[in-house]
């Protein structure tokens, strides 16, 4: 069977099930490739939006706020700490992933992550102290978004961080984000210590200076795009899986890095340290993808998703077409994988800006170039092609610039449209790291997870009563 059907298309066949999976059983009996669709009826009575009171129609309101991202040429051109370089920073304020929380409600990994931070600064002897001060009222909190800022996982950014300072060349304005200290027990994860407040330390001080000499040689930067792209074609996705931009940044960072360094031991450790952290580039593609997105923030009648973000409490997106305004549901459990001697029992809910990958159009809505995610997520190379095609369904457009080869090099999903999620029921589906719920423990995994319907539905809800 499987030879006839490949020699009547002349090429191999998959096929794809939208309905139950024992419905596809006989194809598999024989071999035939089989994509399993999560996919459900569409929704009635959803009110199908197209034109707003004042005469915007959507549709081209959508193609101006996509036609802006995939103009976007985000470039890494330098690196600063935060109270230096983040427009409007101070001592006192300390930046966290997702829509804006206080400190009562923050989960676990994000205040430890905030008093490790303090910690850090030398605003607090230890984990106690630093408790008090973050309950005082002195510290100030606040989404990193709100400071054209990312943070993966708890995001916390404090004044002495060093970030990237990431530049859209097309529309000139910037994004940041910290530098990526590796999974496991680490400060984005909740992870507290005198090893992780040492690395962090070791980061500032021998990590950033000698990256921060090596891109002032660069007078052009080190274009991210380009880089992202060329990643999709090598098997990564650029949120969970970024072995191979993690290479290409290295390679094109190393000849600066050797020609800048006064030091060959400090040279091998800068070198060994980003070589042995697979995501690092994460720290780089999110930022990329916050500098591209953000010029389409504010674009009238236009009901494309521009943040997608998460605190390990709340769940919070935006609207273009609504910009500063957040509409949050509870954050989600992770369904996936667990590092040796953890369970689902001790996992954080949702967390991270890391999201910021899927609304730029990679990520989890690119996991078909990157199937062997699965071996970090869970699930198959099958499910990773599936969630790619079940997103189309969802978005306003297509990346050509981030293409997958096992679709026939067919552009990212891109632009998730409140519309559409609305009208078809399909909630993003994204891949994300796990955090312990404990404060001081760090990752223990990584998994899949659909978005809440409720923050999409009031956002549907509010910008209909707004606009039409």
């Amino acid at each position: 069977m499987t030879k006839k059907l490949n020699d009547f298309f002349g090429k191999p066949v998959a096929v794809v099930n939208i309905g139950l999976a024992s419905m596809a059983q006989p194809m598999r009996d024989q071999a035939v490739p089989v994509v399993d669709l999560d996919w459900q009826p569409p929704k009635e009575g959803v009110v199908r939006l197209t034109v707003t009171r004042t005469g915007i129609d959507i549709d081209e309101a959508n193609e101006e706020a996509i036609r802006k991202i995939k103009a976007a040429r985000p470039v890494l051109v330098g690196m600063g700490k935060a109270i230096d370089v983040i427009p409007g920073y101070h001592k006192n304020l300390y930046l966290h992933a997702g829509p804006p929380i206080t400190w009562e409600r923050m989960c676990g990994p994000t205040r430890a992550a905030v008093m490790g931070a303090l910690i850090y600064e030398g605003r607090a002897k230890d984990e106690k102290e630093a408790e008090k001060l973050a309950a005082s009222g002195e510290i100030e909190f606040a989404p990193c978004h709100h400071y054209h800022a990312v943070g993966p996982m708890a995001g916390v950014v404090s004044p002495s961080m060093p970030v990237f300072i990431v530049e859209n060349k097309t529309f000139g304005n910037k994004a940041y984000c910290t530098q990526n200290e590796g999974l496991g027990k680490v400060l984005r994860y909740g992870g507290m210590g005198e090893d992780v407040y040492a690395r962090l330390k070791w980061m500032e001080n021998v990590l950033y200076p000698a990256l921060d000499a090596a891109l002032r040689t660069l007078p052009d930067g080190i274009d991210l795009k380009s880089m992202i792209a060329q990643a999709l074609h090598m098997g990564d996705e650029c949120h969970n899986r970024n072995r191979a931009a993690t290479s290409l940044f290295l390679r094109a960072v190393a000849p600066a890095l050797a020609r800048t360094s006064k030091d060959n031991e400090t040279l091998a450790q800068v070198i060994e340290f980003i070589d042995k952290n697979d995501h690092f580039f994460l720290n780089l593609s999110m930022p990329a993808g916050k500098a591209a997105v953000e010029p389409a923030e504010g674009t009238p009648g236009s009901t494309i998703v521009t943040i997608m973000a998460r605190n390990g409490t709340d769940f919070g997106i935006q609207l273009a077409g609504l910009p500063g305004k957040w509409f949050t549901a509870p954050a989600g459990m992770v369904q996936g994988l667990y590092f040796p001697g953890f369970s689902e029992e001790d996992a954080n809910p949702d967390i991270g800006d890391s999201t910021m990958t899927e609304t730029a159009g990679y990520g989890g809505f690119a996991m078909a170039a990157a199937p062997a995610i699965v071996k970090f997520v869970g699930g198959t190379p099958s499910d990773a092609i599936a969630n790619t095609l079940e997103m189309y369904e969802i978005t306003f457009s297509e990346h050509e610039a981030f293409t997958i080869p096992f679709l026939n090099f067919r552009g990212s999903p891109l632009g998730m449209d409140v519309r559409k999620i609305m009208e078809t029921g399909i909630l993003p589906k994204i891949n994300t790291g796990i955090s312990h719920k404990k404060p001081g423990i760090g990752g223990i995994g990584a998994g899949i997870l659909r978005a809440p319907e409720a923050c999409f539905r009031d956002a549907f809800e509010e910008f209909r009563k707004t606009f039409c």
